[in-house]
Order: structure tokens, then C-alpha cells, then sequence
């Protein structure tokens, strides 16, 4: 693999001018493509194979009218007033009255005739359906509707909204934590390089290629629904992946010129090696996204295979676009801040910047590690064990309004209803029968669920020839356990239930559909885990041809996962972080654990790779297996700290938001990644390896016959190189 990957970057090398357009060219193109689409990206759930889903789907075929998104719309006075007083009233009416009105809106409740007053007298709820789903629902109709209740506004009404769909629901784009993370990296770029041309590059590719990757899912989104975390998580990953693997590569090929190499070989052998080890981290990472399909929600598969799409384009731009970019640059890679390489100055920076030199950290680090192996081996496996201590309390749910600043309508929205009407108010359940029964028998039905624990109301809310519609309320909140199993509790007792109605039923509605999410995910994580696991595995294997070696970096993995789970259930779960973060405290996302096993694993690969193929070059030249590992790891050690830092850098970053699902991400993320690279891939690992020994290599002898050598060091490569009889090329530029 690395002489094909030495062919490619001496290719793009020489052929820069070509490699620039085309990949300018493709950027365009994308963004024609995304502004003629008018792609946008939506919240809506859906869960194939479950209750709530063929709730849905039922009410869709038979109801059209309640299957669509609907908005929930909070009317409020101060004390002392009631919504009944004549002002606020009127007020109210008129506002229901331009409703009506809102184009895609099928029905309009009304408070004073359907028991939405609450009984203090200080709200009234009203339930906006929509003719589509909530995606479907155009900006202008919500729009719109936040112009229609202007007259309750003047009457001194305080109006919120909640729901499925309602103004402002959509995500708004930010690009200040993009614009962090960008300056962060750039300043560790300048420390690690102490050059404005090397700073910069990695930032510059990677940047294209999220352009590259943003629009192209913006472009799709015209056409199948992606969760608007996907473009977020594509962003992260896209960043701080492409600026890594422009960072190993671009690190490698400037210690080879330092020390003397000429320009289009060095380009080609940095491709050739460092290349290789940035194949192995990218593709380990595409198979930690891509097999969140295997889970089964779409959703997520969506979310992933986007997440994968962008490191791919990073991979690609760093094999081809960086190598263009650095013939242009030429030798002006190594020039410093304020000054240029003079004579005498050329070997020593050279040996400084490869972490050859005993008195840099990274090296001093490395000796710590390895003499005190044992301690630090078990030290680095306790820390980890106590963080993760707090993931043992993880409860898993979607986000509601409860989890949103108090700056978000929904959550003033959330408030309003817990306070006049009860937490339940805030997600009714749908009791549905699978065919039409009589309107008496419907009115049974509700007053036998009324009856039931944790129960605050029932009432038939819809009688149709093909479907009747029970409205329960539950006495807790959406999120809460309670009322998780009030919905267990119902679908377990099913058939007393039927024999009320005489009718087969069906229970869903939002919350019903969250508790199923959170559900089958919770269901799917081990065998995702054991997909993903397996296949890095035996992509592990391949690239290091040892057994040991995978399953170090694995158990590693599981460690610092746990204890970015802890972590993340500490801060914001717990409340730990709620004055740090300015989150209300509530439950783990539950698609977060399992988009964190995804990414972090593919990350912690990635430090895997480049650390352990520094030591195993070292060891294939010497063959002192302790020695190897300390000084493998001094090389390793400044290039995969700045790398860790920049993921740390841009994962802090989109904490810088008002959303508490991307706060928590980012968090987690961030945690993981630090983590990993520093307690376990720069800490255990060394120590381990060093205690292990020799034996870290091992693996039968049918691996020599049966198990190709991807050279993943690049050492047939550069011993061809030596050997071979090739003139110096110098740079045409």
C-alpha cells in the first residue's frame, strides 16, 4: 500500500495545477447543487417496526388530519387576570381566528369548549394540527402562525409555543463555534510548526473539504430528512479529521526536508507513510459510522453515513489536494516566523522538530512512562474506571423542552403547562383503535384509562368509521420514568384494554415515539458494539499483523469511553455542569451513547495507528522492543498531542451554542478524545507495550502466508528508496 500511496502523492505533486481545479471545481459544483436544492435539515423521528410508528402510519391512511405535525400554543396571563376576562379573551379569539387561517394548518382547537382552560384560569392550551409533517411544514405557515396570535399579544397575553413543529423549532446554523475551533487549531498549528505556511494548510484543505462535505448534505436534504445534528456532527468530524490527517502527513514531510530530502520525494514518501497510518485511522473511522446502520433507524443511519461521507472527503484531500498544495508551497514549509533556516540552524531544527533529541517533552514524557510502567499502567486504568463510575446511572430519552434554555419558546412553553396543567399536558399519549367502533365505546375506553395509575385525564379526542382516538395525560412528564411505564403498563395489559373498546389498539403520539427511540437504541448498542468492534478488529489486524495489538486498543478504547460516559452523565444528568454549561439537567440523549462508541472509537483509533506505528518502525530497524516503545512514542508524542488538541479544541467549541444536544456532544466528544490520546494512547499504552515487551508483536505463522503486509510503516518503501538509483527532482516552481 505505500508505494501506491507514494505513486499517488508524487502524482498530485506533479500534476498540482490539475489536482487544485479539480477539486475547486468539485466545491462549486456542491454549492450550486445545495442553493438550487433548498435542502433543510429537520428533527422528525421515525422508528420503523415499532408501536408508535404504525400509530402513525395508521392515523395517516385513516386520519390524515392527526397524523401531521402540530404545534401546541400556550395563552397565558399574569396573576390577578384570567383567560376568560373579556380583554384577554377577545384577544384569544380573533388570534384563533387568523390561525385557522395559516395556510397547511388542518384544525384549530378551541380552549373554551374543549377543556383547555386550565384551573387556575391563568392559560389556555390550543392544539394546532398541520396537514404534513413536521419537515413538511414550510417557514412562511410558521411564520405566519407567530403573526396570527398578535391580538392576544396586545391584549397582554403571554403566547408560547411547543410541539412537533412550531416557529423557531428549526436549528439555526452557527458559525462561531466553527470560527473557535478554526483559531484554536491555528495558533496550536504555529506552535507545533512555528510557520505561518504550515499553520495555515491543514486548516485550508480541511476547510474545503467541509465545504465540500456541508453542501453536498444540504443538497440531499431536499430529498430524504436529516436530523439537523447531522450536518453538526459531519462539521466536527470533517474539521478536526481533515486538520489531523493534513497535520501527520504535512509533520512527516517537513522533518524529511528539514533533514535534507528533496521536495517531490519527500512529498511522495510522506504520502507513503504517513499517508498509510491516516488510511487505517480514516477508514477505521468510516466503519465506526457507517455501521451505525445496523441499528435500524433511519435517522441514525442518515446521521452516520453523513458523519462518514465527510471524513472520506477529508482522507481524499489529504492524499491528493495536500500533496498539490505543498508543491506550490515548495521549501517555504519550513520557513520560520521572523526567520529562515541558516546554516548550522538546518540539522538541529530538523532533529528537534522529528522528537529525536532527548531533552524534548515529548521524550522526557516517554522515558516517565516507560520507567515507571507498572504504576503508570495502573494509575492511567484507575483514573479512567472512577470517571466512568457515574455511567452506571445513565438514563437514555430524546430532548424535550424541559432540557432548553429558558431563552426558547418551548421551554417557556414546557413551564407554562407544568405549572397551570400539569407536567403530563406536556405529552399526551394516543390511544388508537386499529378499526372503528362506536362512539359509546370510545367514551368507555377513556373512562377506563382514567382509572389508570398515573393517569391525570382521558377523553376521546376522534370517532371515525375506520378509527377512534382516546386522549390520555399523563400525570408525569414526557422524559420522566413514570411515564415510561405508564406506556409499558398499557401495551403489557393490551387485551383488557380491548375487551373495554372491542377493538384491537394501538398506543403512540410523541412521547410514545421518544420512549420507543430511546428504547430500541438502548437495545441496539451491544450489537452495534460488536459490529463496529469486530471489524476494526480485523482492520487492526490487517494494518499491524499482531493480535495483541488490537485487543490493547480496544480494551483502551472501552476505558476511555466508559469514563466519557461518566462524564457526561456527571455534568449534565446529574446537574454537576448546570452553572458551568447553563443546562437544565436531564436525561442522556439516547442517540449520544451510541453516536460516542461510533466516533470515539474511530478517534481512538486514530491515535492508536499513529502511535504504535512509530514504535513498530522502530522496533522493525532495532528490535529492542522497550526501547522501541520510548522512543516511538517521544516521535509520536508532539505531533499526536497537537492532533488531540485541535479535536479537543473543536469539540469544546460547539459548547458555544444555545442548543443542549450539541453541548452535550461537544462535551462528550471533547472528554473522549482528551482522554484517550493523553491518558490512554500517550499513557497506558506506552506503559503496557513496554511491559508486555516483544511479545506486543506476536502472531502465528500462517499471518506470514495468508495475511497480506500493507507496509503500513512505509519500510519496504523507503529501503526501495534507498537502494534505488533515482536523480534528485528539484522543485519546478
Amino acid at each position: 500500500m505505500s508505494t501506491y500511496l507514494f505513486q499517488l502523492g508524487r502524482w498530485a505533486y506533479r500534476h498540482r495545477r490539475i489536482v487544485l481545479g479539480v477539486w475547486l471545481a468539485v466545491a462549486v459544483l456542491a454549492v450550486v447543487l445545495a442553493t438550487a436544492s433548498g435542502g433543510k435539515t429537520n428533527d422528525t423521528f421515525t422508528i420503523p417496526g415499532t408501536e408508535s410508528q404504525r400509530t402513525t402510519d395508521l392515523l395517516k391512511r385513516t386520519l390524515p388530519a392527526l397524523a401531521g405535525g402540530q404545534t401546541q400554543v400556550v395563552f397565558a396571563v399574569p396573576a390577578g387576570r384570567h383567560v376568560t376576562d373579556p380583554g384577554p379573551r377577545a384577544g384569544i379569539d380573533a388570534s384563533l381566528a387568523r390561525i385557522r387561517t395559516v395556510p397547511q394548518v388542518a384544525t384549530v382547537s378551541d380552549p373554551y369548549t374543549a377543556h383547555g382552560i386550565s384551573p387556575d384560569g391563568q392559560a389556555a392550551l390550543v392544539s394546532v394540527q398541520w396537514t404534513g409533517q413536521p419537515g413538511e411544514v414550510k417557514d412562511a405557515s410558521l411564520d405566519d402562525l407567530n403573526v396570527s396570535v398578535a391580538p392576544a399579544r396586545q391584549a397582554g397575553v403571554q403566547v408560547e409555543y411547543s410541539g412537533s413543529v412550531y416557529p423557531g423549532w428549526r436549528i439555526v446554523p452557527s458559525e462561531l463555534p466553527e470560527l473557535i475551533g478554526l483559531i484554536i487549531a491555528f495558533v496550536i498549528l504555529l506552535i507545533t510548526f512555528g510557520a505561518l505556511v504550515a499553520a495555515g494548510m491543514p486548516i485550508l484543505t480541511a476547510v474545503l473539504g467541509v465545504v465540500v462535505s456541508l453542501m453536498g448534505i444540504t443538497a440531499l436534504a431536499s430529498v430524504i430528512n436529516i436530523a439537523s445534528a447531522s450536518t453538526t456532527v459531519a462539521i466536527m468530524l470533517g474539521l478536526s479529521c481533515g486538520i489531523d490527517y493534513g497535520l501527520f502527513i504535512l509533520f512527516r514531510h517537513r522533518n524529511q526536508l528539514l533533514q535534507g530530502m528533496e521536495l517531490e520525494e519527500s512529498v511522495g514518501l510522506a504520502v507513503g507513510t504517513a499517508g498509510g497510518s491516516v488510511v487505517f485511522a480514516a477508514l477505521t473511522v468510516i466503519i465506526a459510522l457507517a455501521g451505525m446502520s445496523v441499528v435500524g433507524i433511519p435517522f441514525l443511519t442518515v446521521m452516520g453515513l453523513s458523519a462518514a461521507a465527510a471524513v472520506a472527503v477529508a482522507l481524499l484531500i489529504a492524499l491528493t489536494l495536500l500533496p498539490a498544495l505543498l508543491g506550490f508551497a515548495g521549501v517555504k514549509i519550513t520557513h520560520f516566523l521572523r526567520t529562515r533556516l541558516r546554516p548550522g540552524h538546518h540539522e538541529r531544527v530538523a532533529k528537534t522538530s522529528a522528537a529525536e533529541s532527548p531533552r524534548t517533552r515529548g521524550a522526557r514524557w516517554s522515558r516517565f512512562v516507560v520507567r515507571y510502567r507498572p504504576f503508570v499502567a495502573f494509575g492511567g486504568v484507575a483514573l479512567l474506571l472512577v470517571l466512568a463510575i457515574p455511567a452506571l446511572s445513565m438514563e437514555l430519552g430524546l430532548p424535550s423542552g424541559a432540557s432548553k434554555p429558558t431563552s426558547d419558546t418551548s421551554r417557556r412553553a414546557y413551564d407554562l403547562i407544568s405549572t397551570h396543567f400539569g407536567p403530563g399536558f406536556n405529552g399526551p399519549l394516543l390511544v388508537v383503535t386499529e378499526h372503528g367502533v362506536p362512539p359509546a365505546n370510545a367514551q368507555r375506553l377513556a373512562t377506563a384509562l382514567s382509572t389508570q395509575q398515573d393517569v391525570a385525564a382521558a377523553a376521546p379526542l376522534a370517532v371515525t368509521p375506520q378509527v377512534a382516538i382516546v386522549r390520555v395525560v399523563p400525570k408525569s412528564g414526557p422524559n420522566d420514568t413514570a411515564t415510561a411505564d405508564l406506556v409499558h403498563g398499557l401495551r403489557d395489559h393490551r387485551a383488557a384494554i380491548e375487551a373495554v373498546v372491542g377493538a384491537p389498539v394501538l398506543v403512540g403520539g410523541t412521547t410514545a415515539s421518544n420512549i420507543d427511540v430511546s428504547q430500541k437504541l438502548a437495545d441496539a448498542l451491544p450489537v452495534f458494539l460488536a459490529v463496529v468492534v469486530g471489524l476494526a478488529f480485523v482492520l487492526l489486524t490487517l494494518a499491524f499483523r499482531t493480535i495483541l495489538v488490537p485487543i490493547k486498543s480496544i480494551i483502551g478504547f472501552l476505558l476511555s469511553v466508559a469514563a466519557a460516559f461518566g462524564a457526561q452523565v456527571a455534568m449534565f444528568q446529574w446537574g454537576w455542569g448546570r452553572h458551568i454549561f447553563g443546562i437544565t439537567p436531564s436525561e442522556t440523549i439516547s442517540f449520544l451513547p451510541l453516536i460516542m462508541l461510533a466516533i470515539i472509537f474511530g478517534l481512538s483509533s486514530d491515535y492508536e495507528v499513529f502511535v504504535v506505528s512509530r514504535i513498530k518502525e522502530d522496533f522493525t530497524a532495532t528490535g529492542d522492543a522497550r526501547g522501541a516503545v520510548e522512543r516511538g512514542t517521544a516521535r509520536a508524542a508532539r505531533v499526536v498531542t497537537a492532533a488531540a488538541l485541535i479535536m479537543f479544541s473543536i469539540f469544546v467549541a460547539f459548547m458555544f451554542t444555545n442548543d443542549p444536544t450539541i453541548k452535550a456532544i461537544g462535551f462528550s466528544f471533547a472528554v473522549g478524545v482528551f482522554l484517550d490520546a493523553f491518558v490512554v494512547r500517550l499513557t497506558v499504552v506506552p506503559a503496557v507495550m513496554a511491559i508486555v515487551g516483544a511479545r506486543i508483536w506476536y502472531h502465528p505463522r500462517w499471518f506470514e502466508r495468508y495475511v497480506p503486509d500493507p507496509d503500513l510503516e512505509g519500510t519496504r518503501l523507503e529501503e526501495h528508496m534507498r537502494t534505488a538509483d533515482r536523480p534528485a527532482v528539484r522543485d519546478p516552481d
